[in-house]
């Protein structure tokens, strides 16, 4: 590895918050990012100067063993971005953490927000009626309590914007372990920012939607978010956000 991509390696663990790394050596002490970014010119001069430098140890973005509890104690009272600065309460996710199928929408509304929990305002009352009233005509003996449900960033964004790439990436973290920890059978991203966010495509919903995608060999179902469905003018939406998760359903249940 060169300096310039220790560099790099190093600003990107610091920017996600870890606040410690480790030598491969028994009397090395624990470093901060920052103290070994400024340590880099004294690096160089050891690899010179020694047969074999010392390696620094980067935390595995997806440590083995990991669980649920794991990832949101890792999470904490997080301020890695500035979404922390007007949230009341973290959304982590809820539901089966062991289900077969998870849902993964943008991120926590006003609601969300105030209870902690994804999915709670007029778009999760929708979402709940789809999963429920879809499960029972197909036949399938599943509820919303079945699934599990997440969101790309744990955060309400200001006014329910749209989150920023920074965001999304830091916070992203969190929802690779989370579908890591899983192992769904499939994933149903709602909505734009999560299909992006999972694909990292720059296609538009309205091509993507009701097809299958692959994220690390997990099937992708893309629909509509259901904030976008409870608009007035998007009946014909409903009908097709209705046909991906019978679609979904089946795959996953039969």
């Amino acid at each position: 590895m060169t300096t310039e991509q220790l560099r790099e390696c190093l600003k990107f663990y610091r920017d996600l918050g870890f606040q410690d790394l480790y030598r491969r050596t028994e009397t090395a002490p624990a470093v901060t990012p920052s103290a070994a970014l400024s340590a880099l010119p004294r690096l160089e001069l050891a690899v010179v100067t020694t047969a074999a430098p010392p390696t620094l140890v980067l935390p595995d973005l997806a440590p083995a063993g990991d669980t649920l509890a794991a990832i949101r104690a890792d999470i904490g009272n997080c301020k890695r971005c500035n979404l922390c600065k007007g949230r009341n309460k973290i959304v982590f996710g809820s539901g089966n953490e062991r289900s077969p199928l998870v849902f993964v929408g943008e991120g926590p509304g006003a609601d969300e927000d105030e209870q902690g929990l994804p999915f709670v305002g007029r778009a999760g009352q929708l979402l709940t009626q789809m999963i429920d009233n879809t499960a029972a005509k197909e036949g399938i003996h599943i509820k919303r309590d079945d699934v599990y449900i997440c969101n790309v960033v744990k955060c309400r964004p200001p006014d329910n914007r749209t989150p920023l790439p920074d965001e999304m990436e830091i916070c992203g973290q969190f929802l690779f372990r989370q579908l890591m920890t899983i192992k769904p059978k499939a994933i149903c991203a709602l909505g734009a920012t999560a299909m992006k966010a999972l694909l990292k495509t720059k296609e538009g919903i309205t091509k993507s939607r009701g097809k299958w995608y692959k994220w690390r060999d997990i099937p992708v179902m893309i629909t509509y978010h259901p904030s976008y469905l409870l608009r007035q003018y998007n009946q014909q939406a409903r009908r097709e956000a209705w046909e991906d998760l019978k679609t979904l359903l089946h795959y996953v249940y039969d």
